[in-house]
């Protein structure tokens, strides 16, 4: 005789209960704060007034969108955004992997241990403090910089911050010497998964250094490098604090990006809400199209 479908089930999933319950906290947080705030999308798509609210403001379809792609603003927005995203991946991503495999062959314990201390420290230092720092390291009259120019030529340093062209190095390399000891922590940890014998092997096979990185430890950290490669490219396009207190949104010609311009609108002078969340919902549309992308070729290169 075939038992009743909830007893089924209860036979199958009622002995685990408890990890189902403690399941509905992830899921609650993940409903309340990444589903529920898509509904606030269709602002994109209305004149957004604060008494008319979410529901109550009127349509006007696609007409944010319109006026951004049409503004004066819009290439120049794609264009740095895009431009200071792959300058951070292509400087940055193998930075903390040449770290990682440099410690990996330091042997005396404690002096490596004070080497990934001191370069993931600078981690937990705040925007401020960091933008702080590059203020009086870069500054044209009493920083380093402006001191060692003064000392070399007699000239008054030229003013980094006032430069458009100087703003993607200065935040790029500032964010790499920030975030590579911290970033290196979890290649570091893949390298100690990697058994020992294999090296040995490979050293009895008279493998050098070289090969044995090729042919060994890179096809090891391929997954992984994968998945740090794309968390990497997502965050580079949602850059915005650095930008902001480093510049306070200028100069114009480097700062101005997706992130930032959304900021603008949103806190301008009527407020347009609008079409800051259209905006917002143009730097989603890239962020998900440039995660699928990778996905994408990632699948290519396992299959």
């Amino acid at each position: 005789m075939k038992e009743p479908r909830f007893q089924g089930l209860q036979r199958k999933y009622g002995r685990y209960w408890q990890l189902y319950l403690f399941l509905l906290i992830p899921v609650a947080y993940i409903v309340v704060f990444a589903y529920v705030p898509m509904l606030g999308v269709q602002i994109a798509f209305k004149k957004y007034t604060i008494l008319g609210g979410i529901w109550g403001s009127p349509w006007v379809g696609l007409t944010n969108f319109i006026k951004f792609f049409n503004s004066y603003t819009f290439s120049r927005v794609i264009t740095n955004t895009l431009r200071i995203s792959l300058y951070d991946i292509i400087a940055g991503f193998p930075i903390p992997i040449i770290f990682a495999l440099c410690l990996n062959t330091i042997e005396h314990r404690r002096y490596k241990k004070f080497l990934q201390t001191i370069t993931y420290m600078p981690h937990f230092i705040s925007v401020v403090v960091i933008v702080g720092i590059l203020m009086q390291f870069f500054h044209p009259l009493n920083g380093i910089y402006g001191i060692a120019v003064k000392a070399f030529t007699g000239k008054t340093a030229v003013d980094l911050f006032g430069r458009a062209n100087a703003f993607p190095h200065l935040y790029v390399w500032s964010s790499i010497w920030q975030h590579f000891g911290w970033a290196s922590i979890i290649y570091v940890a893949a390298l100690t998964a990697v058994p020992e014998e294999l090296y040995e092997a490979a050293r009895i096979d008279g493998a050098s250094r070289f090969q044995m990185l090729r042919f060994l430890t890179l096809p090891m950290l391929r997954k992984l490098l994968f998945l740090t490669i794309l968390m990497r490219a997502i965050d580079s396009l949602k850059l915005f604090d650095t930008a902001f207190v480093l510049t306070q949104g200028g100069p114009g010609n480097a700062t101005e990006f997706l992130s930032l311009h959304v900021f603008r609108l949103a806190n301008a002078q009527n407020g347009l809400i609008g079409r800051a969340a259209s905006v917002a919902l143009v730097l989603l549309v890239i962020v998900s199209l440039v995660s699928s992308l990778l996905i994408k070729q990632q699948r290519k290169g396992l299959d």
